[in-house]
């Protein structure tokens, strides 16, 4: 089975865009959406993505809390936290948790440095 990646953003725009840049760049990989947070931790336990791209700002629970609990469920996989709340506040957070903080807008360049974090040799 291949690689497995969440894209987690309420913006169904942005869904499709990283969904689009990650299917050329990664062609053999099988991308799942999820509108919120609590529908992200609802698909993860039968998903198991090995790599997850998550907003912060959603409705419910926040990519921040969203990205803590999947930690619990998913401890190897790797999440990317694409946000535009670039405070230095949010970016601490971040780098604590273990995740990649990457910057919106959602452009080639931003989905190109989350799937380098995620491709990339421990």
């Amino acid at each position: 089975m291949g690689n497995r990646l969440l894209v987690v953003d309420d913006s169904r725009v942005s869904r499709m865009i990283i969904k689009g840049k990650v299917a050329s760049l990664c062609p053999d990989w099988e991308v799942f959406e999820a509108a919120s947070g609590d529908e992200a931790l609802a698909l993860a336990p039968q998903l198991r993505p090995h790599f997850v791209t998550m907003d912060v700002n959603m409705p419910g629970i926040s990519g921040f809390e969203a990205a803590d609990r999947l930690r619990g469920l998913l401890p190897q996989a790797r999440i990317a936290l694409l946000t535009a709340n670039i405070q230095e506040s949010s970016r601490e957070r971040a780098a604590a948790m273990g995740v990649k903080f990457v910057q919106k807008p959602v452009t080639e360049a931003a989905i190109q440095q989350a799937v380098d974090y995620f491709t990339a040799v421990p």
